[in-house]
């Protein structure tokens, strides 16, 4: 379970992972950024969602992730009810790493459904990710 803040009142939500539908505050219903942490135990539940979503791997060791996050998260707030984030610490999590095929970090991957859609490896500047994200975003729409 994740708490979220709301942008719009402030009232904190819990939300759990669902497979349909998107995160609404229960207080003035507005869309929720939707930004989970998971773990390895809640990964694949909190993958499965009715919108894209990208999976933010990381470390907290790693100098160039935490320049990465914050675009991650400014993204997931501009695109409330469109992305889900999921960030997964790698080194608590090699299995998921390997299945992946996570061979570098800051690694973002794009999903749709159990597809891979795209993947962006390194600290890309935040107008670089929303310029990859509206490309591949676009194109699931039309799809």
């Amino acid at each position: 379970m994740t708490v979220i803040s709301c942008p719009h009142c402030g009232k904190r939500n819990r939300v759990g992972p669902r497979a349909e539908g998107v995160p609404r505050c229960g207080n003035c219903h507005n869309l929720l950024p939707w930004i989970v942490d998971a773990t390895p135990e809640t990964f694949d539940a909190e993958i499965a969602a009715s919108v894209p979503v990208l999976v933010d791997f990381w470390a907290p060791w790693c100098g160039p992730c935490r320049m990465v996050s914050p675009g991650v998260e400014a993204q997931a707030r501009e695109r409330a009810g469109e992305l889900k984030v999921v960030k997964l610490d790698v080194d608590t999590a090699p299995e998921i790493s390997a299945r992946y095929g996570v061979q570098g970090i800051p690694l973002l991957v794009l999903l749709r459904g159990d597809e891979e859609i795209d993947r962006l490896v390194g600290a890309s500047p935040p107008a670089q990710l929303r310029a990859w994200l509206d490309r591949h975003l676009s194109t699931a729409a039309k799809a």
